[in-house]
């Protein structure tokens, strides 16, 4: 019987070539949509599980109310005083409690050559902690002071193929260095991937020896990150409820009233809510970030899937009258109906399962462009049963829900009606498929106007005015001793190249600010219950010139005057939180009792996210604690030959130094990569969805031409014309795909509205957005129907009706 059914479905198939591809194309294309949005899910929400106790492994966050905006914050830096004090008192609640730095750039050298390196220095258990793989050394090789472990791919770039363990390093050309091990490189979905070596958190404290003398008695250097690992016993709530009062129990007296003001709190954030919950309320509390758009994308996978049905069920309701005379013979002979409703879903399934094999081909082809276009590096897991059973799952369900409402109609019709030629299917039949066709362009023309949206908030944040000129600037990190004291030397040296305009330097790189604070900052004026929060950006007397910045009221540092030494320059925002109404002039009284005069109010720069609002800043002089240099390329110069003769007058100057430049405004741009990434996506696969749903338009109109070539020939032989016969054939589809459109936009709005709703900096929706969307609905409806109704309307009418 089984193989009855299934001869049958191979016949019907294949003497129908035409709709059996459409089904099958259609099918194909939404089942891979799903494999590939899938293998996406899947990598997302895999993200930290390499490491074998990541529902354990946790980051330390802090919790405080800013008193100035009654916001809660959360923030992962901490202080180094509170590994001490969780080392010594919290072992009952945690395996692990590990001091990090934060990762940054580093030059590795090896016998004289140098190697740009991520990396971070972290106390030695870490290693254990992650679960790394050493492919050599083992979990205690980053025990000694001055030991490092190097990831596969660091090693391979440093030595090559001979072994590293044993061979010695300096680190930016200050700190000795032994490789004691070699780890097997992250997998691209997890948080320390781009963590290239790991260094003993000892070796930067012998590094700097003032600064860490200093810190380990204060209570206010969040310059730290802070990882714990969870007791098996110990579940989270447990665990943060112990660590609530820590600033109360083991703060120093004269700072508990301001941690009480703001709330102060510390929390142990786990490690598997890191990627998909990396953002936080106004309450402080995680909110839903990227897992969103991991939800949203499951969405899309299974309304282009829901789609590709609907083109089956409407293709094969269409074609019921060709195969009424079947189930007619079939129920006088004896079937039922349960074994009509067999037969049919028997068909679908085995669409379905042709349909799957072009779609497990087309991933595999696509797939090393997919990944390129998510930024991941998925792979198809053959050999994994779970995957095939999904795979299988999906395949079955899919011919199932393809299936169900065909086979249900089919098998109804009346044998008797049949086989007297008297069935037709009546003038209500078509409803059903005109409901489905609506379906399937508003869910299409939601995704695409949701798509344009996107991609329209990103260009008009990229055009925010963002207070200076990143054209022609570049970035180098001062991660070299040897830079210490060369200030006017490189920049009269790169002047005197002719290609550069001016040089100066900063503690932070134009795309952030690296250092915050102010607790200790009063003005006259100032409410006395405040605590005041600054970004603050040491620079050096020629940063102005150089990155261009914008002057509302007064000056810029200047060497004609030495009490620059002792000024700083606001930026708008500052001013506006300070409350100042005639700022130049004012001053400004650091804890200390050190004066400075503001001599200058610029325009806001915006230098972190550029979604969001800018923050309080100010700037001063200091040519001591900087860490960046900012160079600005005369704009006629050939940045080629400007690149390489800034190289020549480093490799002159600074000998040492690795010369490794960033452009500012290639900076900028990384700043939108993750939703540029999220737009390219959606955008792919709402193309896929629109060429689904013109796959059935195609299969409908062509079936609608056929049924009515007779009439179509009557109309010409009483002098209908090509124009009347596309217009008959057209309307019903532009009427139905203007009804999707009106039940799209307001849905849509509603929802992209809301999204916006996530950035302070955000765009009005156009109401053109809405108006391209309907024109180009139309003109895609038009086109795909276009050709079968043209052909319809120029076929010779003698042909059509020669048989009546």
């Amino acid at each position: 019987m089984y193989k009855n059914y299934l001869k049958i479905a191979w016949r019907n198939l294949t003497s129908n070539r035409g709709y059996a591809a459409i089904n099958i194309g259609g099918l194909a294309l939404g089942m891979a949509v799903v494999i590939m949005i899938g293998l996406w899910v899947l990598d997302e929400f895999t993200f930290n599980t390499y490491h074998k106790n990541h529902d354990k492994i946790a980051q330390i966050y802090n919790r405080a109310k800013n008193l100035d905006t009654g916001e809660i914050e959360s923030f992962p830096s901490t202080i180094y005083t509170m590994g001490s004090v969780i080392k010594d008192n919290y072992s009952d609640y945690f395996t692990y409690a590990i001091r990090a730095t934060w990762v940054g750039n580093y030059v590795l050298t090896n016998k004289g050559e140098n190697y740009t390196q991520r990396g971070q220095f972290i106390e030695s258990e870490a290693l254990e902690m992650l679960s790394l793989e050493m492919i050599q050394g083992a979990y205690s090789s980053l025990e000694e002071v001055n030991a490092v472990v190097l990831s596969e791919t660091a090693s391979a770039a440093i030595f090559g193929e001979e072994d590293p363990v044993g061979k010695s390093i300096k680190i930016n050309n200050e700190m000795d260095a032994v490789v004691n091990g070699v780890y097997k490189d992250l997998p691209k979905n997890n948080s320390f991937a781009n963590v290239k070596f790991f260094a003993n958190w000892k070796l930067t404290e012998a590094n700097e020896p003032q600064r860490f003398e200093r810190i380990k008695t204060v209570w206010d250097d969040w310059s730290f990150q802070f990882y714990v690992q969870l007791r098996p016993e110990i579940d989270f709530e447990t665990a943060n409820a112990a660590l609530k009062d820590f600033y109360f129990q083991y703060g120093p007296a004269e700072s508990l009233e301001g941690f009480e003001r703001r709330g102060l709190h510390p929390f142990a954030y786990p490690m598997d809510k890191w990627h998909l919950y990396s953002q936080f309320d106004a309450q402080g509390k995680p909110t839903e970030g990227r897992v969103t758009f991991v939800w949203l994308f499951i969405a899309i996978g299974l309304f282009v899937l829901v789609l590709a049905c609907i083109n089956f069920m409407n293709l094969s309701t269409a074609r019921s009258e060709k195969r009424s005379k079947e189930v007619g013979i079939r129920k006088t002979v004896g079937s039922n109906k349960e074994q009509l409703i067999f037969q049919f879903l028997s068909e679908s399934i085995l669409i379905s399962g042709i349909a799957l094999f072009f779609a497990l081909a087309l991933v595999l082809f696509t797939l090393a462009w997919f990944n390129e276009l998510a930024g991941k590096n998925m792979q198809i897991p053959w050999t994994n049963l779970t995957f095939w059973a999904s795979i299988f799952g999906v395949t079955l369900i899919t011919g199932l829900l393809a299936g169900s409402y065909p086979a249900l109609y089919l098998s109804s019709f009346s044998p008797i009606k049949v086989l007297k030629g008297t069935f037709k299917a009546g003038p209500y039949s078509a409803v059903p498929r005109k409901v489905l066709v609506v379906f399937q362009f508003a869910v299409s023309i939601m995704l695409a106007v949701g798509t344009v949206i996107v991609f329209n908030q990103i260009e008009f944040t990229k055009d925010r005015p963002i207070g200076y000129d990143r054209s022609n600037l570049i970035s180098i990190q001062m991660n070299n001793p040897a830079y210490n004291s060369k200030y006017n030397l490189l920049r009269d040296e790169l002047i005197n190249t002719g290609v550069v305009e001016d040089m100066t330097q900063s503690s932070s790189p134009l795309m952030g600010v690296y250092s915050n604070g102010g607790g200790s900052i009063s003005w006259e004026g100032k409410d006395p219950e405040m605590s005041p929060d600054f970004g603050i950006l040491r620079v050096t007397h020629d940063y102005g010139n150089t990155v261009g910045w914008q002057f509302v009221e007064g000056r810029d540092f200047s060497r004609d005057y030495a009490s620059d030494s002792a000024a700083i320059i606001l930026n708008e925002t500052a001013v506006k939180y300070m409350g100042l109404e005639n700022p130049v002039g004012s001053f400004i009284t650091f804890g200390n009792d050190d004066r400075a005069e503001i001599i200058g109010v610029t325009k806001d720069m915006v230098m972190q996210s550029p979604y969001q609002p800018v923050k309080q800043a100010f700037f001063y002089i200091d040519y001591d604690r900087v860490d960046y240099i900012n160079i600005k390329i005369k704009p006629d110069a050939i940045a080629s030959d400007a690149i390489a003769r800034i190289e020549e007058v480093f490799a002159t100057v600074v000998p040492s130094a690795q010369f490794d430049y960033g452009f500012v405004d290639e900076a900028f741009g990384q700043k939108f990569e993750s939703e540029e990434r999220l737009g390219n996506l959606a955008g792919v696969f709402t193309l896929l969805a629109i060429l689904i749903s013109c796959l059935g338009l195609f299969g409908l109109a062509s079936f609608v031409a056929e049924q009515r070539t007779k009439e179509i020939g009557v109309r010409k032989v009483l002098g209908a014309s090509v124009l009347n016969l596309w217009q008959m054939l057209s309307k019903d589809f532009v009427i139905l795909v203007l009804i999707s459109c009106l039940i799209a936009i307001p849905i849509v709005y509603y929802f992209m509205s809301q999204w916006l709703q996530n950035y302070d900096y955000r765009m009005q929706i156009s109401a053109w957005t809405f108006g391209y969307a309907i024109i180009g609905a139309l003109f895609i409806t038009l086109l795909t129907v276009s050709f079968q109704a043209i052909k319809a309307a120029i076929a010779n009418p003698v042909k059509s009706l020669r048989t009546e």
